[in-house]
């Protein structure tokens, strides 16, 4: 099975640019189903009100249970106060598979920690270049998983995805993905160093094609003659085992009787 563990989807609320408007699904579908790929985690675009961009998620994950599973979005200072009440209804009503939180919203907080300990999700935090931050958090939350995206830097900066590297192989509760990463030789020292099990195939859908990453992917199993069981964690396993995604998941997801129609 093949998981993209990093993926946007649902309309925004604001004009700044494709981030913040809308993320559909159309193309990207297609483009996954071309490439293989099976599953798909989402989240909402850049939102002014997380709760009523959640719903928006959860509608597109019931309406295809067997292609996406979702991260309850949080802004960890405007939803202060409300961000378990957030994530406990995405989580237990919608079958949420953990928290998604921003720096470019503001910075990752107790509070959105304290409530993945308690409701046992992962939380996936961009750090927007602010990789020195998760040496204060992650060992203080050690019983969160906590998955960094891009190696810690959308803009590719070497020197945070360097840092990152030397953090994957210092805490074990700490991932990353490889969305959007251009330095194909981080990726390379990230899995020598640390362990293909710290990494998760992730595209930035929409707007990154799921199939020129998975492409990348392919790529880092040949320069590493990483085995068949190596390679499907890297692929998929790795996502499925941090967000739960179990075949028995899948079985259920697929049952009739979930009252699901699903799209073609």
């Amino acid at each position: 099975m093949i998981i993209d563990a990093h993926c946007h989807a649902g309309p925004g609320d604001g004009f700044t640019g494709p981030w913040d408007t809308c993320a559909p699904l159309g193309d990207y579908s297609a483009r996954a189903r071309r490439a293989g790929i099976t599953h798909t985690m989402i989240w909402a675009a850049f939102h002014t009100d997380y709760a009523v961009a959640n719903e928006a998620v959860a509608g597109i994950v019931k309406r295809e249970p067997e292609r996406y599973s979702a991260l309850a979005f949080v802004h960890a200072a405007r939803d202060r106060g409300r961000i378990g009440q957030m994530v406990e209804r995405a989580v237990r009503v919608h079958g949420f598979r953990g928290i998604k939180c921003h720096r470019a919203d503001a910075r990752i907080t107790r509070e959105i920690c304290d409530v993945a300990a308690r409701l046992q999700v992962p939380i996936l935090y961009d750090v927007f270049g602010e990789v020195e931050s998760v040496r204060l958090f992650a060992p203080a939350y050690s019983s969160v998983n906590f998955i960094i995206p891009h190696m810690g830097s959308y803009a590719d900066d070497w020197r945070h995805q360097r840092n990152l590297v030397d953090i994957l192989v210092r805490y074990p509760n700490v991932y990353t993905d490889t969305a959007g990463v251009r330095n194909f030789d981080n990726l390379v020292e990230a899995i020598e160093r640390a362990g293909v099990h710290k990494v998760l195939f992730g595209s930035d859908g929409p707007w990154i094609h799921p199939g020129v990453e998975l492409a990348k992917v392919r790529e880092l199993i040949v320069e590493l003659k990483l085995d068949e069981r190596r390679s499907a964690q890297l692929m998929g396993g790795n996502a499925a085992a941090i967000f739960g995604l179990n075949a028995a998941h899948h079985a259920r997801a697929r049952q009739p009787s979930a009252g699901v129609a699903h799209a073609a």
